[in-house]
C-alpha cells in the first residue's frame, strides 16, 4: 500500500515543495502551484498543447485559431514556468529512482472550460474538440518524455483530471449564453477521446464527484481511478467494486483537504467499511493507494498541507490492520 497527492499544492515556493514531496509521499509528483501566476491545472496543461495557441481571456484561456506557438504571450509563460518547475525537479530528483506522478487536465475537462475563438466553449464543436484533445496527447507524449529524459530513473504515471466530465456526460455544461446546456454526451464518445490521453505511461483518472463515470475511466485504458471516498454513493462504489476486481488500482481520497485533520483511524474507517460491506478481498484493499481527498491548495498554509500530506502513511497503517484482521 503506497501513498501519494493528487497535485495541487498551496504557496508559491516549487523548490520547497519538491523536497517535501520527494520524502512525504511513496509516490512523489511534479506540484501544481495555482498560487502562482500560470501554475494553476488550465495553464499548466495549455502549456503542453505545442499545436495549438491560445491566450488569456478575462473569462479564462481561449485558442486563437493558430498554430504558431508564439502567437501567445501568456501561453508562453505558462511554458516558461513548467520548464523551470521541471528544472527544479531534475536538480533536486538527481539519482532518484522508483514512481514519479505529472499531473495534466483531461481533454473534456478542457473542453469544456476552453472557449473557440469567436465565443462559446471548445465543447459545442465536435472538430474542435477531437483536435484539442489530439493535441493534448501529443503534447502529453512530449511531455513524458522530457520528464524522463530529466529523471530517467522515474516510473511515470500520468493522472488525468477530469472534475468537468460528470457535467459533460450530463448534458450541464451552460452555453456562452446562459439560456441553455450543451449536448450532452454519451459513454462511448467519452472514451473515445479519452483513451488518447493514456497511452503515454500508466494512467489514474482523478474526477472528485459522488458518481464519477468509473466505467469510462476505465473503458478508457485508465489503470486507476482517483476519488474522493466522502462523496461517494452506492452507484460509484459498486462500479469501483467491479473495477478494484479487474484490477484496476483505487487511488482514495481519504485525508479532506480543509477543517480538522482527523487520526489515522478517522480518516480510514469509510474505505474499510465500504470495503468490508461490498465483500472485497482483503488483499486488494493492499493494493489501494491513500491520498487527500482532493488537491490542497485549499488548505490555509503550507504546513497544513504538508501535516495532511503526513498523515497519509499512518493511514496506511490503519487501513493495512484491518486488511490483515
Amino acid at each position: 500500500m503506497t501513498t501519494t497527492g493528487l497535485g495541487s499544492l498551496p504557496g508559491d515556493d516549487i523548490r520547497e515543495w519538491t523536497k517535501v514531496l520527494l520524502e512525504a509521499v511513496d509516490i512523489p509528483f511534479l506540484a501544481e502551484l495555482p498560487a502562482r501566476p500560470y501554475g494553476d491545472m488550465l495553464s499548466r496543461a495549455i502549456a503542453v498543447l505545442t499545436e495549438l495557441a491560445a491566450d488569456l481571456q478575462p473569462a479564462g484561456w481561449r485558442l486563437t485559431g493558430g498554430s504558431d506557438p508564439r502567437a501567445s504571450l501568456d501561453q508562453r509563460r505558462a511554458r516558461s514556468l513548467l520548464a523551470e518547475d521541471l528544472d527544479v525537479l531534475e536538480e533536486l530528483a538527481d539519482g532518484y529512482t522508483g514512481p514519479l506522478k505529472v499531473q495534466l487536465t483531461g481533454p473534456w475537462t478542457l473542453a469544456s472550460t476552453v472557449e473557440l475563438p469567436r465565443g462559446d466553449k471548445v465543447l459545442a464543436d465536435h472538430g474542435a474538440r477531437r483536435d484539442l484533445a489530439e493535441a493534448l496527447a501529443l503534447g502529453l507524449g512530449e511531455h513524458v518524455a522530457e520528464v524522463r529524459r530529466r529523471v530517467p530513473g522515474a516510473e511515470l504515471v500520468v493522472q488525468i483530471d477530469e472534475p468537468g466530465l460528470p457535467a459533460v456526460l450530463a448534458g450541464a455544461v451552460p452555453t456562452a449564453s446562459g439560456w441553455g446546456k450543451h449536448r450532452s454526451v454519451d459513454g462511448p464518445g467519452a472514451v473515445e477521446l479519452l483513451s488518447l490521453v493514456t497511452t503515454a505511461a500508466p494512467t489514474v483518472i482523478h474526477c472528485c464527484a459522488a458518481r464519477p463515470p468509473i466505467e469510462v475511466f476505465t473503458k478508457s485504458g485508465a489503470t486507476g481511478v482517483a476519488v474522493d471516498v466522502s462523496l461517494l454513493g452506492t452507484a460509484a462504489w459498486d462500479q469501483i467494486a467491479i473495477a478494484a476486481e479487474a484490477g484496476t488500482t483505487l487511488y482514495a481520497g481519504v485525508v479532506p483537504t480543509t477543517g480538522a485533520i482527523p487520526n489515522p483511524e478517522q480518516a480510514a474507517g469509510p474505505l474499510i467499511r465500504r470495503w468490508r460491506e461490498l465483500g472485497l478481498d482483503p488483499e486488494l484493499l493492499k493494493q489501494v493507494v491513500i491520498t487527500p481527498a482532493c488537491g490542497l491548495a485549499a488548505s490555509p498554509s503550507p504546513s497544513d498541507a504538508r501535516a495532511r500530506l503526513h498523515l497519509l502513511r499512518r493511514v496506511v497503517d490503519a487501513v493495512g490492520e484491518a486488511a490483515d484482521a
